[in-house]
């Protein structure tokens, strides 16, 4: 970012003019501080959107032979981060309305410490599994409500400052994926102490949104006691809406298939398993920073269709690769699937600006995310269904190359230029 950029990121347009509290109460000029501080909370609490997830897929074998899991009880746990999103997420529109979102992903940010404190410390499977929800519950809070702020305090920088967290959630993603079993062989070699470390992040993400959330209390008290928070246009009658859900449910379902299965699909072509390791890194790390940029391309253009298109058109030339050359061209195919992962956070951004008001932001990123998140639960465990029936990754990849045609329409739906309030005859 230029110096001009950050600048003017540290003086917000809603810092000035827009309250801290609850969606609908009066305008006021806010501190200097919240700024830069904003980006900084926003920042660290992207950093810790995934780790929880990731740190524990690199020890999962460490950590199921530790506590004695079953295989029933394993793969429950592998299932459980998109339903808690799914369940967690539909809470936050109450939550913010009653609290402020400010003050939801502060305690969000605080769960998400407390989980990643108390698991490694389980001693059975049913206290981890505990822990590990009470973390996915901040996540999925926070999850909502980050659009939320960057719509509400950064209004004329939601691409840019999309791009910012969008960036850091990826990077964080990819951080606790290839540093933990390096960092747990160095502390000792305990997996306990390998998902440990990463509750240290996640209480640094916390302090910046103390005071955040404590002037969004004084902000709200302030406030006449006869304004009633927005509740925002009434989401299920958008058709945006439901494209926006469903494409977010389409690109979820390929990104956790890429996760979970590529390097397995890589080392049945051949390919040894610290390479196949290696090339779902390459893949991961592609978002870091394209997350940044197409976030703010995306926040340039009217109609974000087209990149819709391109990203899924990236998808189609990857798992074609795939299927007919999967070890010739392993590495070419690995760049194009990260390429088309990329779609995470065209959509978060779209969320931003397919809503007008913050309470619209609020509704529309719950739904989305929520319906998401449910919609892309299946899609792992039938990919590895067909695999196990069909011996092969033919069926497979044609399946998932086929659901790239509705994700492609889902988007260019999704991105015409737009707004929920407009659809559901909400005036100014």
């Amino acid at each position: 970012m230029s110096d001009e950029e950050i600048k003017t990121l540290n003086r917000p347009q809603a810092a000035r003019t827009a309250p801290l509290g609850s969606p609908g109460t009066p305008a006021t000029t806010q501190p200097a501080w919240l700024g830069p501080v904003l980006i900084v909370g926003i920042v660290l609490a992207a950093l810790n959107l995934r780790p929880a997830i990731t740190s524990l897929g690199a020890l999962f074998e460490e950590t199921r032979e530790g506590l004695g899991m079953s295989g029933t009880v394993a793969g429950l746990i592998t299932s459980v981060p998109a339903l808690c999103f799914a369940v967690f997420g539909v809470t936050a529109p109450r939550l913010s309305r009653r609290f402020g979102p400010a003050a939801v992903v502060c305690a969000g940010m605080a769960a998400v410490a407390a989980g990643l404190l108390i698991r490694p410390f389980a001693t059975n499977a049913a206290g981890f599994l505990a822990a590990s929800a009470l973390s996915l519950a901040g996540i999925a809070l926070t999850n909502v409500l980050l659009p939320v702020i960057v719509k509400r305090w950064f209004p004329d920088r939601v691409g840019t400052m999309t791009g910012l967290y969008s960036m850091a959630l990826a990077a964080g993603t990819s951080l606790a994926a290839a540093a933990t079993v390096p960092l747990t062989s160095a502390l000792g070699g305990s997996w306990r102490t390998g998902l440990l470390i990463w509750a240290v992040l996640a209480v640094a993400a916390v302090l910046p949104w103390l005071p955040i959330a404590a002037a969004g209390r004084r902000e709200k008290a302030a406030a006449p006691s006869g304004v009633r928070p927005d509740a925002g246009p009434r989401i299920v009658r958008s058709r945006t809406a439901w494209a926006l859900a469903c494409y977010f449910g389409l690109q979820a379902t390929g990104a956790y298939v890429t996760m979970g299965w590529l390097p397995q699909i890589f080392r049945d072509a051949g390919v040894s398993a610290s390479t196949a390791g290696v090339l779902l890194a390459v893949t991961m790390v592609m978002g870091v920073p394209l997350a940044f940029v197409i976030p703010g391309l995306a926040g340039r253009m009217r109609n974000q269709g087209a990149i819709a298109a391109t990203l899924g058109l990236f998808g189609f030339l990857g798992y074609a690769g795939l299927y007919f050359a999967p070890a010739a061209g392993a590495w070419a195919w690995a760049l194009l699937l990260g390429v088309s992962n990329c779609a995470f956070p065209l959509v978060i951004t779209l969320i931003g600006l397919r809503a007008k008001s913050p309470a619209g932001v609020v509704k529309l990123s719950a739904f989305a995310q929520s319906v998401g998140y449910l919609i892309s639960i299946p899609g792992p465990l039938v990919i590895g269904t067909l695999y196990q029936h069909t011996d092969g990754w033919d069926l497979p990849l044609a399946l998932m190359a086929g659901l790239l045609i509705p994700q492609i329409a889902l988007g260019v739906l999704a991105g015409r230029d737009r707004t929920i309030e407009d659809e559901c005859g909400m005036r100014d």
